[in-house]
């Protein structure tokens, strides 16, 4: 529950600059993910900055929903991360931290939960094991993004 913490990592045949390029494209994410979908930028934003604000769609089962992500930092090429809330409530920080190491690159995703425990135990039966389902999800994110930067 709130505060628990996942970090996992890959080491990428890449380059740091197009690393961030995935990372921070919110709006394709759903390429990669098991739960989101994608997105949109609001209030006129293009694309990441810090205080860039965006929609997430995402799906489990047959349950859907939107989720507000606002961008806390946008270091490129080496860190990007944001808030997301739900329905104001706060939900999770996801960063993405990316380290150059000779010809590789280490990308680490980390998420932290950040739902009160109310809400968490609202939202259980959508995910009953939140932290357990997160960890699969990062795995297969990573996976996803090895696979589109190496080929």
């Amino acid at each position: 529950m709130r505060g628990d913490t996942i970090a996992q990592s890959v080491d990428l045949t890449s380059t740091p600059d197009a690393v961030f390029a995935v990372v921070s494209d919110l709006p394709g994410m759903g390429r990669f993910s098991l739960e989101n979908l994608g997105g949109e930028w609001r209030h006129g934003a293009t694309g990441p900055s810090r205080g860039a604000t965006f929609t997430g769609r995402n799906r489990q089962g047959r349950a859907s929903w939107s989720t507000r992500a606002t961008v806390v930092e946008c270091d490129p090429p080496t860190r990007f991360r944001f808030d997301v809330t739900y329905l104001g409530v706060p939900v999770s920080t996801w960063s993405f931290d990316i380290a150059a190491r000779g010809d590789t690159v280490t990308l680490t995703e980390t998420w932290r939960d950040n739902r009160p425990r109310w809400f968490a135990a609202v939202t259980s039966p959508l995910v009953a094991n939140r932290a357990e389902f997160t960890a699969r999800s990062i795995a297969h994110t990573l996976s996803r993004m090895k696979e589109f930067l190496e080929n």
